[in-house]
């Protein structure tokens, strides 16, 4: 489900976020955005995997590790390999009915 969040996303640079199982998107234009769509729909798949719970303490995790590692916020968040399988296939609108279970251990 997706819901536009504008006043919770407002002033930060998040275009939007998955928190299982909703999208929450800062702009109702970003709707129409079908690799940023494209992209919160892999995390609901690599949720769902994982059971949830087990998904964002992996994935908090690996921040605290890859930001240890670069001493760069933005690094470490690009580094996390949940969003180096979403960026590396946002773009392919087909990823999703072809992805194999457990694809970000790929990405480790």
């Amino acid at each position: 489900m997706i819901i536009v969040c504008q006043r919770l996303l407002k002033n930060t640079k998040i275009s939007g976020i998955t928190l299982f199982p909703f999208i929450l998107l800062r702009e109702k234009d970003y709707r129409q955005n079908r690799i940023l769509i494209n992209h919160e729909k892999i995390h609901i798949r690599q949720q769902m995997e994982l059971l949830i719970i087990p998904f964002y303490i992996w994935y908090l995790s690996e921040y605290y590790i890859k930001y240890l590692k670069y001493k760069n916020p933005h690094l470490a968040y690009r580094n996390i390999s949940f969003e180096r399988e979403a960026y590396d296939n946002d773009q392919n609108l087909d990823y999703l009915k072809k992805r194999k279970f457990w694809s970000f251990i790929n990405y480790l």
